[in-house]
């Protein structure tokens, strides 16, 4: 089986957790021996589409006339849009109608998480919805004392700084006014956030957050992979803040470089991550504040072994299987519907 492996405008969302998802893909099906290709002039037995953009739509009906089977990845749904953009809260409605139209002409859809296809199916796609994860590569997060060091020096931290990280486009459903907040309500801490997003593109209070001056606040930008391990290594907490996710790539990053973990307590993650087990978990930014304190003053217990162990099984190396089991039930089914 060869598959077309199709994403529409990698200049854009490259530096997206969309673009690392399409860039585990393609590293789960290498490490799977499945034969792929990202060129629809190539020859192919199936299609793997990841976006929902015109050129996307155009092809996918030129591979149904082709009369080949397509599995249709849903990275999003209408909760994940929303609180993003500007007016993307009085878009969403239009954008869900448009994505479940797209993902209908999947045989197969795939979508990262159980969360996020019940999202799908409560929102009236009737498709055969797989879960499964976009998945973390182990053999690249593996932690060491010199990245750790590497990352406090570029920063300007010292050793005996105790730094709370967070990871994310410059959207308000990431929390990242919560982030802000917390910066302003714990000055011996150090705060930095990695993320970038055209400020252009989002409200005001987003923009005035950016632009807050601190002296324990950092906005550090976009930052290649490896700088960004550096981060997780060198940080004392993981904080993601997120509203709503469909996975979260930068988190199964963090769980898997043996961070402390902190999160809000939003349904996705009920049940894959246990509070006090595998993360520490809160809902308000009062709860934020006193379990950050706690855990960098080690009055919590450490969770980062249980969190670690925890994100094994999304390794690369499993999810290639996953994806030929999905691939091979989509060709059945297309058979079937013939």
């Amino acid at each position: 089986m060869k598959v077309l492996l199709y994403s529409e405008g990698m200049k854009y969302i490259g530096k997206s957790g969309l673009g690392r998802a399409i860039e585990h893909q393609k590293k789960a099906l290498t490490l799977e021996g499945i034969d792929f290709t990202t060129d629809f002039q190539d020859d192919f037995d199936l299609m793997h589409i990841n976006t929902y953009f015109g050129q996307s739509y155009r092809l996918l009906h030129k591979v149904k006339k082709l009369g080949k089977p397509i599995v249709y990845h849903a990275h999003s749904t209408k909760e994940d849009f929303q609180n993003s953009f500007i007016f993307s809260n009085a878009a969403a409605p239009l954008f869900s109608k448009w994505i479940l139209h797209c993902y209908s002409h999947g045989d197969v859809v795939l979508t990262p998480t159980p969360y996020s296809k019940r999202l799908l199916q409560q929102a009236g796609l009737g498709k055969p919805i797989i879960p499964i994860s976009n998945g973390i590569d182990l053999s690249f997060y593996r932690s060491n004392k010199e990245m750790g060091a590497a990352f406090r020096n570029k920063y300007g931290y010292t050793e005996a700084d105790k730094i709370v990280m967070s990871v994310g486009l410059y959207i308000k459903r990431k929390g990242i006014l919560d982030f802000v907040a917390l910066a302003k309500a714990l000055p011996a801490y150090q705060f930095i956030w990695f993320g970038y997003l055209n400020l252009r593109q989002v409200p005001r209070e987003i923009r005035e957050a950016v632009a807050t001056k601190l002296p324990n606040l950092k906005f550090a930008g976009y930052v290649a992979p490896d700088e960004l391990r550096n981060a997780y290594c060198g940080a004392d907490l993981f904080f993601f803040p997120t509203y709503e996710e469909t996975e979260g790539i930068v988190l199964l990053e963090a769980l898997a470089m043996g961070q402390e973990i902190l999160v809000r307590d939003i349904p996705i993650y009920e049940d894959d991550l246990i509070d006090g087990k595998h993360v520490y978990k809160g809902r308000t930014n009062d709860e934020f504040r006193r379990m950050i304190s706690g855990i960098l003053e080690g009055e919590l217990p450490s969770l980062k072994a249980a969190g670690q162990e925890r994100v094994r099984q999304k390794d690369l190396s499993c999810i290639g299987s996953e994806l030929r089991n999905a691939y091979e039930t989509a060709v059945e089914l297309h058979k079937a519907d013939k």
